[in-house]
């Protein structure tokens, strides 16, 4: 199979192939594009990812001509033909999954608004995808790595600060990176020890967090937000290294090289953390429905897959234990 070009290189592209479409086919775009962000309330990275795919789509029953897309042209032997090329460019269950969701959004969507007579999305059938989930820490290598984080924050770097402050509040809440780096100083609340965050579908929740995440993050906004802070600043709790507010790929790479320098673990990132931080609490004797609150899941299926985690564990550690194991 081909590789996959980056990530990066493909929005590039994209981005450059939208322009190049039709007037009328560019105003529908426009338009489906502020139903995926007003009407359904869907992320900004969301709605990138829902065009995106529409766009590739549109090109590619055009032969690769922007010029020449039309949305009439969507039917499903074009959709199936466009799923085909992309199992030849190497893409995963997961990722040809979500485009083919992607693209019954939109054919739904076409029909109606009329663009479409009628919507062939229905009829689409797509492999399922593989509901993996990332490695997860042992709790003794979870606060080994909230160890790793505080060394430099010892010495009071400003960056050091922030960092030990992202792994903190990303294991003490199990928020997604997206959302911790949107977090403003404004939604943290010492007192009650929570944080109010903007997750999916703009859908708001409170998170409680633990009296090490909240030294932590005392700490960085008291002696180490002042060093970076600049006018781009804002309100962001969180900053990069030139003021302006946490990029979630700095995030990524600040919990890779804390967790990276723990000897035995897996690699791992934010999500990873996450994952750790619910299935912790699992095994703590939390109920689903209250992981499902705090982790921000429209519902409980997506939180049940946790429970696998847990039940492997519990299993292995029987085998390891029990004398009839």
């Amino acid at each position: 199979m081909s590789p996959q070009p980056p990530a990066r290189t493909r929005r590039v592209d994209l981005v450059r192939l939208r322009r190049a479409l039709p007037a009328d086919v560019a105003a529908a775009l426009d338009r489906y594009e502020r139903h995926l962000a007003m009407e359904r309330g869907l992320s900004p990275h969301t709605v990138r990812a829902y065009l995106g795919d529409v766009v590739a789509l549109l090109v590619h029953l055009a032969g690769g001509t922007p010029d020449d897309a039309t949305v009439e042209a969507i039917d499903l032997a074009g959709l199936r033909s466009w799923l085909a090329s992309q199992h030849s460019a190497g893409a995963s269950r997961t990722t040809m999954a979500r485009r083919a969701a992607s693209a019954r959004t939109f054919t739904a969507w076409a029909a109606r608004t009329g663009l479409l007579a009628a919507d062939p999305g229905p009829r689409l059938s797509a492999p399922r995808p593989h509901r993996t989930l990332p490695a997860v820490l042992r709790p003794e290598q979870a606060d080994a790595a909230m160890t790793v984080a505080g060394v430099g924050a010892e010495q009071g770097d400003p960056v050091a600060l922030r960092d030990r402050a992202v792994v903190e509040l990303l294991y003490a809440t199990g928020v997604r990176v997206a959302e911790l780096c949107g977090l403003d100083l404004d939604d943290v609340d010492y007192s009650q020890r929570v944080i109010r965050v903007l997750g999916k579908g703009s859908r708001e929740r409170t998170v409680p967090f633990g009296v090490p995440a909240e030294r932590a993050v005392r700490r960085w906004v008291e002696h180490g937000r002042s060093a970076l802070v600049t006018d781009r600043s804002q309100r962001a709790l969180l900053l990069g290294a030139r003021g302006g507010r946490l990029d979630p790929r700095t995030a990524r790479r600040v919990v890779h090289d804390v967790v990276g320098a723990v000897p035995g673990t897996a690699d791992t990132g934010p999500h990873g953390l996450r994952h750790s931080a619910a299935t912790h609490l699992l095994e703590g004797g939390a109920d689903l429905r209250t992981v499902q609150e705090l982790l921000g899941h429209a519902t409980l299926a997506t939180t049940q897959l946790y429970t696998h985690v847990t039940v492997e564990r519990l299993k292995a550690i029987h085998d390891r234990t029990h004398p009839r194991s």
